[in-house]
């Protein structure tokens, strides 16, 4: 969806310009080649049948690294959120994020038949930085968009960044393309797929170091404590305190984010076993949920600004609903792909619409620390929601339909939680709060 470029700086903040805006979002089209050709397309399809020679034990070391990889971050972002806003230092955060996640992804070109510790502790690295920096990243946004228009701004750079996970994909797909065509098994092209995703996150997410500005000041008043845990509890506690429907926001999204997380990891899963989808068909497949994401997340946040951030994300929550349902139906390839479509539009309305919520909840001189918040809820979806995916097929002796369809639970879960949420008093709360301690007040759209 195009948008004029006049239309653009009505919707920014004083003193932002249109290629700041450009360069965060850029780094969303960095980053979205990781998740899309390292986690979901290739990496972890590698892993399983060449360094774990496909062990039966495989996809459960897979999974449990990426769920120490959550782990990790769930524990550590608070502290590093709440450091990063006290020091005025989320942009270097967000540059030693981003060179750690692709010093470890590189590493991984290195894993081949039986390196289980080096894949693992690559992959544990490279996604930790990869959650830290889509943490920070989300933090820029309320000092870039205006309030009544964070809906439409953080559309702009989720559906801006499924084309970076389309560009990464469709280079990977030509590179797999072309070696099985010389004979080349997959120790032989999967190096080369690994660096050309470290080569695009790489120049990608320069602009979002040369452009995007560092507007947060240094704050004397906050003394960050050293105690990782302690620093988490405090800052949940302050969310009990002074921003309750932050916590409820919070609780809404560990919930429905488990549910998103199920399709962003198992979809390949769920389409292979349970549709006999081939590779080509799977990669294809995950061209249309990045193209129906990018359409839903550029449309949905207009939308969103204009009815409400509350109403918007619940009618995400229901299209989700929906999509399990087809999905959980569907007995031929044509009824699947709809299913898949569906679940482009809904995961890019939904992640969108999530992000811009938390931002307008967040108070302006604590956003990297809240974000962190909203990363720990996320964090945890992520292991909550495939743990409980393989306990079903597990405990349904592998039926997958029966898993998919349990999933749906998370959404019918987040909407009644999301009932909750009174985003005007959430928004009372935050600027009494503000005014407290000196900060301007920012009305949004409920």
């Amino acid at each position: 969806m195009s948008v004029r470029l006049p239309d653009v700086a009505a919707h920014l903040n004083p003193g932002v310009r249109r290629r700041e805006l450009w360069a965060w979002a850029m780094y969303d089209f960095a980053n979205s080649g990781y998740t899309t050709v390292i986690l979901t397309a290739v990496f972890s399809t590698y892993f399983v049948g060449v360094v774990a020679g496909n062990a039966p034990w495989g996809t459960l070391a897979w999974t449990s690294a990426l769920s120490v990889s959550y782990l990790a971050v769930m524990l550590t972002m608070p502290t590093l959120g709440a450091r990063a806003d006290a020091r005025g230092a989320k942009r270097r955060l967000l540059f030693t994020s981003t060179i750690g996640c692709i010093l470890a992804t590189a590493v991984m070109s290195q894993a081949g038949p039986g390196t289980i510790v080096l894949a693992l502790g690559a992959l544990i690295v490279s996604n930790y930085c990869y959650c830290v920096g889509e943490s920070v990243v989300a933090a820029f946004l309320p000092e870039l968009a205006r309030p009544k228009s964070m809906g439409r701004v953080s559309g702009w750079g989720w559906g801006f960044g499924y084309f970076g996970g389309m560009l990464t994909l469709g280079i990977s797909l030509a590179i797999v393309t072309a070696g099985m065509a010389r004979g080349w098994s997959a120790e032989g092209y999967v190096p080369w797929v690994i660096a050309v995703t470290c080569v695009v996150f790489a120049l990608a997410a320069l602009p979002s170091f040369l452009l995007l500005r560092e507007r947060a000041r240094p704050q004397s008043r906050t003394q960050v404590p050293v105690h990782l845990l302690r620093q988490l509890a405090h800052a949940w506690r302050d969310t009990g305190v002074h921003y309750p429907e932050f916590r409820r926001l919070l609780m809404c999204g560990a919930c429905y984010q488990a549910g998103i997380s199920v399709v962003i990891t198992l979809a390949a899963v769920y389409a292979e076993q349970a549709m006999g989808f081939k590779t080509p068909q799977i990669m294809l497949l995950i061209f249309l949920v990045n193209i129906a994401a990018a359409a839903g997340a550029f449309a949905f946040g207009h939308l969103q600004d204009r009815i409400g951030h509350r109403p918007a994300l619940a009618v995400t929550l229901c299209g989700w609903i929906v999509m399990v349902l087809v999905a959980y139906a569907a007995t031929t390839p044509s009824v699947f792909w709809v299913a898949a479509a569906l679940a482009g539009l809904c995961m890019g309305s939904s992640q969108s619409a999530g992000r811009a919520l938390t931002g307008a909840l967040a108070p302006a001189n604590r956003l990297a620390e809240f974000f962190a918040l909203w990363t720990f809820a996320v964090q945890l979806a992520a292991v909550v929601g495939p743990l409980s995916y393989g306990l079903v097929t597990w405990m349904t002796h592998g039926d997958h339909r029966t898993a998919i369809l349990a999933t749906g639970l998370f959404f019918v879960g987040g909407l009644v939680l999301l009932a909750r949420v009174d985003v005007v008093r959430g928004i009372a709360r935050r600027d009494a709060a503000g005014a407290a301690e000196g900060t301007a007040a920012q009305p949004v759209t409920a």
